[in-house]
């Protein structure tokens, strides 16, 4: 009998296969676990999952431009129109002229958008780690794994796709 420990490669095997579904089954359930509650801090404002997703995006493109961020969070650009003005209603975001004919605009994260990514995120970690028992034995790897997934993901991602609805509310 074929020892499964022994196969190379990430997709190698049945056992594989099902490993990787039930990877993908667990970080489904466990973002949904993640959004389902609510946050202790009462400062702290729950954005819908498109939101968070531009929040996070500025975070590493302080002043980028809409069709940057429609791209790196796979949002469609109307979607998108939407979430923004939704942002801004918050006072999360600020757009900014910036061309010599006013039609360019940068998409920038204010203090309050910042100070709110800070707060949510501190809620998570801590979240996370009391339903991992603060054990960070595999967390290096973990984040390694997960890391790779996304990258990947993104960079396979269907340029001209229906984006689902439920990632848009």
């Amino acid at each position: 009998m074929e020892d499964q420990a022994q196969q190379t490669g990430p997709t190698a095997g049945p056992d594989h296969e099902q490993r990787w579904a039930e990877l993908a089954d667990l970080v489904l359930i466990i973002s949904r676990e993640i959004q389902f509650r609510r946050y202790t801090d009462e400062r702290a404002v729950h954005l819908s999952q498109s939101e968070g997703m531009v929040m996070r995006y500025l975070k590493s493109d302080p002043a980028a431009t809409p069709s940057r961020i429609a791209a790196a969070t796979g949002l469609q650009r109307t979607n998108l129109s939407t979430v923004l003005r939704g942002l801004e209603e918050k006072g999360f975001i600020e757009r900014h002229a910036h061309s010599d004919d006013g039609r360019g605009v940068t998409v920038h994260s204010t203090e309050r958008g910042r100070d709110n990514t800070v707060l949510v995120r501190q809620e998570w970690a801590t979240t996370v780690s009391e339903a991992a028992g603060h054990d960070t034995e595999l967390l290096d790897a973990t984040l390694s794994l997960l890391s790779a997934v996304e990258t990947g993901l993104a960079r396979t991602r269907p340029r001209n796709r229906a984006t689902p609805s439920a990632l848009e509310t």
